[in-house]
């Protein structure tokens, strides 16, 4: 079955309709100003969405084209990944087991296919990381030139993964990224992946494919009572919240989840605004190790999600972070130290409100991280007495 998308509207005001292509990446038109851009969202002849679409095992995003914006591109078996049980009541959403070990590739086939359904000439992105990696592999799938605006302390892991699908790689100083960015939409004519304004809005596509992952989740154990969620700019979390709100309107639960976003104490501009009530907010961040998530500004899909779902923002420090990341890494789960807020915000909040079991979203591998592979392996003499000092100072007898 086709997609049954019909349209986009205005995050802000939900009678502010627009066609379905273009794809609105600079916001909502009529309601953002140069201080604030309201995103808009994809919507849907939800009437005509057969119910049986939800019985299936999760596949890949094919599966749930009736609810997606077109598939025009091909894609590369992103979605279905596994749902781990960490202990009783408690599950971690492994994204690390898509195509390029991120929940990016979701997002990434929705964009990459509005990109290829308007003909575009090729698709930009601003990332040092998981986007940026998938967003090549996508372009690289579908035969589109992919420009990636990094920057010079991308880890040099990632760097490699990015440039070996044939993207043109840039490292620019952060704060040039997105006015060149918006130069190369205007001027070459490529499809923007990633934000253009000044406050979040990104892709209109984006999110769509992020909504599949709370389908995947109600296959399985139906719906949690908390999804605790790592947390930048906010499109995975509001992507989440859509597909547990979208279930709620077709009839397949009377409920949706508490959503807890999980942010760096370093910035965490979300839980700035939300506890300001303010749609979005820029600051200066801080230091901090968790890179995929540290940013200067917040989007207003993230305002929203918090606020509706009745959950919480929450600002995680790095060592919560690594504490979390070592406890995944003891259960044989080895993700970037970002993915690891997730079970952080979890262990913040602990047993309190806790009505149902939780799910924890582990967004990427942990070779994603900064720093690794810079340390060799320390070498150890082959012999008996040698091997064995070494596994008693490790404690084992």
């Amino acid at each position: 079955m086709s997609s049954l998308a019909n349209g986009q509207r205005s995050l802000f005001d939900a009678s502010i309709r627009y066609p379905l292509t273009p794809p609105l990446t600079r916001g909502c038109p009529e309601t953002s100003t140069e201080e604030i851009a309201y995103p808009v969202e994809v919507d849907y002849d939800y009437g005509r969405v057969p119910r049986e679409l939800f019985a299936q095992q999760p596949g890949d995003l094919d599966q749930w084209a009736p609810i997606l914006p077109p598939l025009v591109a091909p894609g590369l078996g992103e979605g279905g990944t596994p749902l781990i049980q960490l202990e009783d009541g408690v599950f971690v959403k492994d994204e690390s087991r898509n195509p390029t070990w991120s929940h990016k590739d979701r997002i990434n086939r929705c964009t990459v296919s509005a990109a290829a359904a308007i003909g575009a000439p090729g698709v930009v992105v601003a990332s040092s990381g998981n986007h940026g990696a998938s967003a090549a592999a996508f372009a690289a799938r579908a035969g589109l030139p992919c420009i990636v605006l990094a920057t010079a302390d991308t880890p040099p892991a990632v760097g490699s993964f990015v440039s070996a699908y044939g993207a043109h790689v840039l490292p620019v100083a952060k704060e040039e990224r997105r006015p060149l960015m918006r130069r190369i939409v205007d001027e070459l004519g490529f499809h923007p992946l990633s934000n253009l304004t000044e406050t979040h809005t990104g892709h209109a596509y984006g999110p769509e494919g992020y909504k599949t992952i709370a389908y995947e989740i109600f296959s399985e154990i139906g719906v949690p009572s908390a999804v605790y969620v790592p947390t930048g700019y906010g499109e995975l979390l509001f992507g989440v919240w859509k597909g547990f709100t979208e279930l709620r309107l077709l009839g397949l639960t009377e409920r949706a989840p508490r959503m807890f976003s999980c942010e760096p104490a370093a910035g965490a501009p979300l839980a700035r605004a939300v506890a300001q009530g303010l749609p979005a907010v820029h600051l200066k961040a801080g230091p901090t190790d968790a890179y995929a998530i540290d940013c200067d500004f917040n989007g207003y899909r993230g305002v929203i999600t918090v606020r509706d779902s009745g959950g919480a923002a929450l600002s995680l420090t790095d060592d919560e972070m690594r504490a979390a990341q070592r406890e995944l890494s003891r259960t044989g789960l080895w993700y970037e130290l970002s993915s690891a807020s997730s079970l952080a915000g979890l262990r913040q909040v602990g047993e309190r409100d806790r009505t149902g079991p939780v799910v924890c979203i582990a967004t990427s591998s942990g070779f994603k991280d900064t720093g690794v592979g810079a340390r060799p392996l320390d070498p150890v003499d082959p012999t008996w007495d040698s091997v064995l000092r070494r596994l008693k100072a490790a404690g084992l007898r």
